[in-house]
């Protein structure tokens, strides 16, 4: 009898991310106190002008109807001024596609430039969502390994150990989820030029472009590496940068006939995006950065406290996160010790045990390509904050 579901859907993995986000909300609705670290998500509001927008949007009957696939001409408009605003990168309207949140945008992205049998490099630690993304797209998954040695990026040398005559693009990703990582610009524009001198297409995620920390810098590279543009995708939207996470706006900029094959496929998948949740991502790039700035401050402060106190936990190795809202620690010296009445062989059964014992949830390096390690969004209250780190620490401390 034929399988009920195909190959190719149930070789995806559930993210992990949601899973864990889920899991932490359901607990807490059946009365337990979890403090939850899973999910990317801030937890301001969206600003006032904003939500103001979209409530005229909801009462305009012009956004009652379908709109063009690609997205409303003056929000294509607007994301191409903020793009050259933001990161120096000067592009036309119609190299512009909003999708229905940045996830849409990387399956896009992939879909549109991938073959099957295409191989993608894919630094590890990676978003959960990047390799389901290649796979489904029938692409061959190039784990490029990193870790808090090289402060959780790859370097040429280690790219081109990787590269092969198949080798057809590489997923960059800085600020970088899960590790909060940020490469330094002369980084970027040497990967740039060895993606041009190769022919290797750059699929660059820059969702997290506001949010760096200290002296280091945000770098766009088709910016710094004009000769790339040709072969570059850039993935952003509104979620982070203006705490929209449930608005679902992302968008695309690339190549002309990369945009017009990738509007194609989204005409058939998802149509245009909701009007009032367009209407209201133009009044957030349109708009200043002061709320911006007010949220990026408050995760700052917090970016310090959790790297200070899990500093504090004996086992435990957090380098410091320059960008976006994570803190990435080791625990590999904790696993296979006994911490009341376990012994976690893997990061995962670490996670486990701090939700049943600490109730704190957090997320397994595991889901990110790279075992040993947990993931901490501070995108969270700072009294949740010190509070669920100060749980953690209680359990970790214990072990034996």
């Amino acid at each position: 009898m034929p399988a009920r579901i195909s190959r190719r859907i149930a070789a995806i993995s559930e993210s992990a991310t949601l899973a864990v986000d889920a899991k932490a909300k359901a607990l807490r609705a059946a009365g337990r106190p979890v403090i939850g670290f899973g999910a990317g998500e801030p937890d301001f509001p969206t600003p006032e002008h904003i939500v103001e927008a979209a409530v005229a949007a909801a009462r305009d009957p012009r956004n009652h109807r379908y709109t063009p696939t690609a997205g409303l001409p003056e929000l294509r408009e607007a994301i191409a001024a903020k793009t050259q605003r933001d990161s120096g990168l000067s592009v036309d309207p119609a190299q512009v596609l909003v999708t229905n949140g940045g996830k849409q945008a990387v399956y896009q992205a992939i879909a549109t430039v991938i073959d099957v049998g295409d191989e993608v490099l894919l630094p590890a630690p990676y978003w959960t969502t990047y390799p389901e993304a290649i796979k489904l797209a029938g692409g061959i998954v190039v784990e490029v390994p990193t870790d808090e040695t090289t402060g959780y990026r790859a370097d040429v040398a280690t790219l081109e150990t990787y590269r092969t005559k198949r080798t057809k693009a590489l997923l960059f990703c800085s600020p970088s989820n899960p590790t909060g990582a940020v490469y330094p610009p002369e980084e970027v524009a040497a990967i740039g030029r060895w993606a041009a001198e190769h022919g290797i297409w750059v699929i660059t995620d820059e969702i997290y472009e506001h949010l760096v920390y200290g002296d280091a810098v945000f770098s766009s590279m088709p910016v710094l590496v004009p000769e790339i543009a040709d072969r570059c995708v850039v993935l952003n939207g509104v979620a982070k940068t203006y705490a929209m996470t449930g608005w679902r706006v992302g968008w695309m900029i690339g190549p002309s006939d990369v945009i017009k094959a990738a509007t194609n496929l989204q005409s058939h998948l998802s149509s245009n995006v909701a009007n009032v949740s367009q209407r209201a991502a133009l009044a957030a790039v349109s708009g200043d950065l002061t709320a911006v700035a007010r949220m990026r401050d408050a995760f700052d402060r917090r970016r310090r406290t959790i790297v200070r106190m899990l500093g504090e936990i004996p086992g435990v190795r957090c380098p410091e996160p320059l960008g976006a809202f994570y803190a990435y620690p080791s625990v590999k010296e904790l696993l296979g010790r006994r911490i009341r009445g376990r012994r976690p062989q893997n990061s995962a059964e670490l996670a486990e045990l701090l939700l049943d014992e600490a109730e704190v949830a957090v997320v397994p390096g595991e889901a990110f390509g790279t075992p040993g390690y947990l993931r901490l969004s501070y995108a969270l209250a700072d009294d949740d904050l010190v509070e669920g780190v100060s749980r953690i620490a209680k359990v970790l401390g214990e072990a034996e």
